[in-house]
């Protein structure tokens, strides 16, 4: 007998399929070991912006990934809502579409347990994406010369037995205009769900997930998988938690093993 997890509700968010940094099998496994009502999928899931440049390809990792998605329309009648992001903006010219289980939108409205919630990837308050997008794909190079480098560093710490320690995330701590820029970015969508007369706001981005109160409104960030490998998971009491990847409970197949099916809650 299999047993998966069921969450009615999980959301994930900057998967950048077509980025070498993408962590597509590990998300993909993930999938494999949990059952939900509603997967939304918010923003940057297929990295454009990577797979325009020279080189670059579509692999069947990604192709993968998709099959799962279908499956789960297939087999488990899953909904899923695919909002749109900056590095798929592509689907611009598509967006709103919607076949059989499948919608493509640029936001949404989740209603759960009586309250509402702004879906949205989040890109649109950030003006350097919106208004000079040269300057944020140079942005985007940086960020992948980081992880680039990020990685070399750690094959070496992992030879020498110690854990991973991610450079990126250090660099966002440490220098005070990305911890500034966090914090605005997170007060602004905010700002917008107060406006609405919404009761949280659901986003991604930034890399950077959260679950927080800003007064009334609850604030829900659901990371990445290039790095944190996180997603946000509702339960059937409608509370939200952010779950982290681990390669020892999804790592493999399917198994009998409950074990398996419960991720760390951070």
């Amino acid at each position: 007998m299999k047993l998966r997890k069921y969450y009615p509700t999980i959301v994930l968010s900057d998967i950048h399929l077509g980025s070498e940094h993408s962590r597509t099998t590990e998300v993909t496994n993930f999938l494999k070991h949990v059952n939900c009502d509603r997967l939304i999928l918010n923003g940057d899931i297929i990295d454009g912006w990577q797979l325009q440049k020279p080189g670059r390809r579509w692999k069947q990792q990604h192709t993968d990934f998709f099959k799962v998605l279908m499956k789960m329309m297939e087999k488990q009648g899953t909904e899923i809502i695919y909002v749109r992001g900056n590095h798929d903006d592509f689907l611009d010219n598509l967006v709103p579409f919607s076949f059989s289980n499948l919608i493509i939108v640029k936001d949404y409205i989740l209603n759960s347990h009586g309250k509402r919630y702004l879906v949205t990837h989040g890109d649109i308050f950030d003006t350097i994406t919106t208004n000079m997008r040269w300057l944020a794909m140079l942005g985007d190079m940086g960020y992948t010369f980081l992880l680039w480098l990020n990685r070399i560093y750690n094959q070496r710490r992992e030879k020498a037995g110690k854990p991973y320690f991610s450079l990126s995330q250090h660099v966002k701590h440490r220098v005070k205009s990305a911890v500034s820029y966090i914090s605005d970015f997170e007060k602004e969508l905010v700002k917008l769900a107060e406006v609405k007369k919404l009761d949280g706001i659901i986003c991604g981005h930034i890399h950077q997930a959260a679950n927080v109160w800003y007064g009334n409104i609850h604030y829900l960030n659901s990371g990445d998988w290039v790095e944190s490998l996180t997603a946000l998971v509702e339960n059937e009491q409608g509370e939200w938690n952010i779950v982290s990847y681990s390669k020892e409970e999804y790592g493999q197949e399917e198994t009998q093993s409950s074990n398996l099916l419960y991720a760390e809650v951070i």
